[in-house]
């Protein structure tokens, strides 16, 4: 197995039926766990929001991605224009598309079609994103496609579940409680990436999301992400470049 798209893992390939089932069985984990928690807060969050069962399950269905769902249930919640809400959560998805163009190289198969491709670019958002691109790189390329259906399938399936209960609990799980599950996520997300953070360059990216992101909310609120990302990871990107050189000259 190589690095990034690269050579297909070693050993017997699984039948797309098998690799299926394998996606499904090992999801149910401590990502899936915390996602769980965190749509639980969502559908609360949704109920004191306003938004009524079916919307939110359609929330959670077609939009997944959790910064979208809960800026749109705010957006109702304030009586904004459909326009106003539509951009807002268009911008909240901008921070996964390098996510998307990372993954869709490393999941696609020969035979994956643009439609097709599409599809499974739906369904990227931060946890399946992690877990892909931990566990994608090191199975045969066939595989791919059906295990990562089969995770999927776990975690839209209990996370619509998830926001049934939230919603329908709303008032014994109250603002608090709910947004705190709801903060679960981005936290979980924060661990992952510095455990899985193997280069110096990577450090530097999320040092410098640390620094930055507070800096840019307090003059340009809602785009913290967008640009602390933008700035971070370019300096990160040349300063991992040039750091290397440095270190040959001086002997190291």
């Amino acid at each position: 197995m190589t690095g990034l798209g690269g050579q297909e893992g070693d050993g017997a390939v699984l039948s797309r039926r098998a690799a299926y089932w394998s996606g499904l069985r090992s999801a149910p984990s401590t990502a899936a766990f915390v996602l769980i928690c965190s749509f639980l807060g969502f559908g609360a969050l949704a109920h004191e929001s306003g938004v009524a069962l079916w919307p939110a399950l359609f929330m959670s269905a077609f939009i997944w991605a959790l910064p979208g769902q809960v800026v749109l249930a705010s957006e109702i919640a304030s009586g904004a224009a459909v326009w106003s809400a539509a951009a807002a959560v268009t911008l909240t998805a901008v921070r996964l598309m390098p996510l998307t163009v990372v993954l869709m190289p490393i999941l696609r198969g020969e035979r994956t079609g643009k439609a097709h491709q599409v599809l499974l670019a739906h369904f990227c958002a931060v946890t399946v994103w992690v877990e892909s691109m931990r566990r994608l790189p090191k199975m045969p390329r066939a595989e791919r496609v059906p295990y990562y259906w089969g995770f999927c399938t776990f975690l839209i399936t209990t996370n619509l579940a998830a926001t049934f209960v939230g919603h329908a609990l709303a008032a014994r799980l109250g603002v608090v409680l709910s947004s705190g599950l709801l903060f679960l996520t981005p936290i979980y997300f924060l661990l992952s990436m510095m455990a899985a953070s193997p280069s110096r360059t990577d450090r530097l990216a999320l040092a410098f999301g640390f620094a930055i992101g507070p800096v840019v909310y307090l003059y340009l609120p809602g785009f913290e992400l967008i640009l602390s990302g933008l700035i971070g990871g370019t300096a990160a990107y040349v300063l991992g470049r040039v750091l290397p050189v440095a270190d040959r000259g001086d002997g190291r």
